[in-house]
């Protein structure tokens, strides 16, 4: 996930935590304050009904109550009340508490906030409730909710979409610098040292860090190709001085039988070593990017040229070779690397067969790449030889001959080009060699 997206999420999330503490907590704090309001003035309005409390208020409340013991008084609204209650002929402890809960005045129900007094006078004891309606605060509270929900949204919505725009104008510099430096670099050689303009000194930091250290690569980068020139002058030369020397060795008549299968051997042995150092050679050729890749490739034509290059060795073990490739793919690489990389395993196909068997070579077209299938029908692997099988120096059948780099080159040239190498292989069962080149 880019970091422009991380961000952007990372600030929703944010707000929409703020936007539900906001909805639930604004409300509350707002309800509590109108609450103190209300107990302030419920204590008013009690200090005020008992401060005025006498002999003619009781003596009022006595004729009202004959019936019912209790005296009430009500607004017009119905939104506040006072109602005083006699709870017995004996003295009661004074006591002061605030309740909610619903009433039922003239026939209508309404939820109050009450102040609830117990107090003496004359020695007996009363209650006096002093209510106020709080239906409206309720009405309130739940407007103030989703007024300040659909606010909230609005203002998540605006602040995201500057974010967006400061954010992808803040990390501007940044995705040019992979875009331009990092993505597009295949060697030290191709890397684009221009200072990329940025008012970030973080950014400019970043700039300038990646001209040093490329520039240090490209350094050792000259450094081991004048290394692998000088490796291939230094080792090869002497191998073909001393090939030529035993050649000419061979050429005395009067040479002994023994010394000359020695000679023939030591031959051998100097092939082997020259083929082991142009091998390793290759491999870091490739590594190290030293070959184009800009000519355009017709694979199945590829295949049936090597087809024709090793037709001896089929005939030799009597191997049935099949082409199957329905499509004509031009694909865009080296073609010196792409003939190694399928010789190569078509060579391993055959070398590993057994005699009388076959490979075959197919193709299918996906989405996101054209495969090339190779299959034989030779002793197959273990999942312990499929680990270590393209590793240089790594030999399946240690009778056949090989040094065990021909699949760490395939590996290596699948690499160059982008090319995935999937191996599907029992054993028993043969090996299936499923290369995917990208479109």
């Amino acid at each position: 996930m880019k970091i422009r997206s991380q961000i952007s999420i990372f600030n929703v999330i944010t707000r929409l935590l703020l936007i539900l503490i906001l909805v639930f907590a604004l409300p509350v704090l707002i309800e509590q304050v109108v609450y103190k309001h209300i107990n302030k003035t419920l204590l008013e309005k009690k200090q005020k009904f008992i401060h005025n409390l006498g002999k003619a208020e009781i003596t009022e409340f006595l004729t009202e109550s004959i019936k019912s013991d209790t005296y009430a008084s009500f607004s017009i609204l119905h939104d506040e009340f006072i109602l005083l209650s006699k709870t017995g002929d004996h003295p009661i402890k004074a006591t002061s508490v605030f309740v909610d809960e619903p009433r039922i005045i003239e026939g209508q129900q309404d939820d109050y906030r009450i102040l609830q007094y117990n107090f003496n006078y004359e020695g007996k004891g009363y209650q006096l409730e002093v209510g106020s309606s709080v239906s409206e605060i309720k009405e309130l509270t739940f407007m103030i909710r989703i007024f300040t929900l659909g606010l909230l949204l609005f203002i998540v919505a605006v602040t995201f979409l500057i974010d967006t725009i400061y954010i992808d104008y803040l990390l501007k510099p940044f995705y040019r610098i992979i875009d331009t430096k990092i993505r597009r670099v295949n060697d030290a050689a191709s890397f684009n040292f221009t200072q990329i303009k940025s008012h970030s000194e973080d950014f400019r930091e970043l700039d300038e860090v990646l001209n040093q250290m490329m520039l240090r690569i490209d350094q050792h980068f000259k450094q081991e190709k004048q290394f692998i020139a000088n490796v291939s002058h230094e080792l090869l030369t002497p191998i073909s001085l001393l090939k030529n020397r035993f050649e000419n060795l061979l050429q005395h008549q009067g040479l002994d039988d023994d010394v000359a299968d020695k000679i023939v051997s030591s031959l051998k042995t100097l092939d082997m070593l020259r083929k082991i150092i142009n091998n390793l050679l290759l491999i870091s050729k490739i590594e190290n990017n030293q070959f184009q890749e800009s000519e355009q490739v017709d694979l199945k034509h590829l295949v049936l040229e090597i087809e024709s290059e090793i037709e001896d060795r089929l005939l030799e073990k009597s191997i049935a070779f099949e082409v199957s490739l329905s499509r004509e793919f031009i694909f865009d690489g080296n073609r010196t690397l792409l003939h190694i990389l399928l010789f190569n395993i078509i060579s391993n196909a055959i070398k590993y067969n057994s005699v009388g068997g076959f490979i075959k070579i197919s193709d299918a077209l996906e989405k996101s790449y054209y495969q090339i299938s190779i299959s034989d029908s030779g002793a197959g692997l273990s999942e312990a030889q499929q680990a270590k099988i393209f590793e240089r120096f790594v030999r399946v059948n240690t009778s056949e001959e090989g040094q065990g780099l021909g699949l760490a080159i395939a590996k290596s040239i699948g690499h160059f080009h982008n090319i995935h190498i999937k191996l599907d292989s029992e054993p028993g069962r043969g090996t299936v060699f499923h290369l995917q080149f990208p479109r």
